[in-house]
């Protein structure tokens, strides 16, 4: 979480975070009324080619930067609601998770920020980051009454993974440009030095692994509600996401 504070004061990181806000919007709102699939709540987010790229690439100005995109979906798009609160939390996640969790899941990842579509470890990396979705906007949705947990969590974590797949293809063509090229990939942006995880941030990749399994699994589990596992599995995510 450390860099997602410190970015603030980096100014090319900012106005990173307003060019991925600008793109994130303007791609929700052209398709918002196009392919609904709960009206005024979520619909097919074509979108979701660009969380893990941003997250990726640009760190915490793709998290911020999706977050404030959302919401400024929402505003335009006509579904502003008590939901954009918790969705801004899970878009600020979904970038959030890719740049973290890349080096510190531990063994799954390789301990290192930079993409290599050579390595059998980044491509399972990359999957197990897709089976994250926004657990505090469905958890949220249902606590006020809109959707039922069981419907929106599905929704949402079918609809982002099979885009999110999508997504691989637009994070390959564009990392050796980005980071070569426009010198852009965020630890060089902000002089990280290399990926050194520490036993927290295993310890949170881990339990934000564990909260993502359990939303989706959990409810099958005999005599546990789907609201126990919700809630739960979002605090795990929550807790987890704090540890990185």
């Amino acid at each position: 979480m450390q860099h997602a504070l410190l970015m603030w004061k980096n100014t090319r990181m900012i106005v990173l975070t307003a060019v991925c806000a600008a793109i994130y919007a303007a791609t929700l709102i052209a398709f918002k009324t196009v392919v609904p699939i709960i009206p005024g709540v979520t619909e097919v987010r074509v979108a979701g080619v660009f969380p893990m790229t941003f997250g990726f690439l640009f760190g915490p100005a793709g998290a911020w930067g999706l977050a404030i995109g959302n919401v400024i979906g929402d505003i335009f798009g006509g579904t502003l609601s008590p939901v954009s609160i918790a969705a801004f939390i899970g878009n600020f996640l979904m970038g959030y998770l890719p740049y973290t969790l890349w080096s510190t899941l531990l063994p799954v990842s390789n301990g290192t920020y930079a993409w290599d579509a050579s390595n059998v470890r980044n491509w399972l990396t990359y999957i197990v980051h897709r089976l994250h979705f926004r657990n505090s906007s469905g958890t949220f949705a249902d606590a006020i009454g809109m959707v039922p947990y069981t419907i929106i969590s599905k929704i949402i974590t079918i609809n982002n993974f099979i885009i999110s797949l999508i997504g691989v293809l637009l994070l390959i063509s564009v990392f050796d440009v980005t980071k070569n090229q426009l010198r852009l990939f965020w630890p060089e942006v902000m002089d990280v030095s290399g990926a050194n995880p520490a036993m927290k941030g295993i310890i949170g990749a881990w339990l934000v692994a564990a909260g993502c399994i359990l939303g989706v699994l959990g409810g099958f589990v005999p005599g546990l509600s789907w609201t126990v596992v919700s809630w739960l599995a979002t605090c795990l995510v929550m807790g987890g996401s704090l540890f990185l």
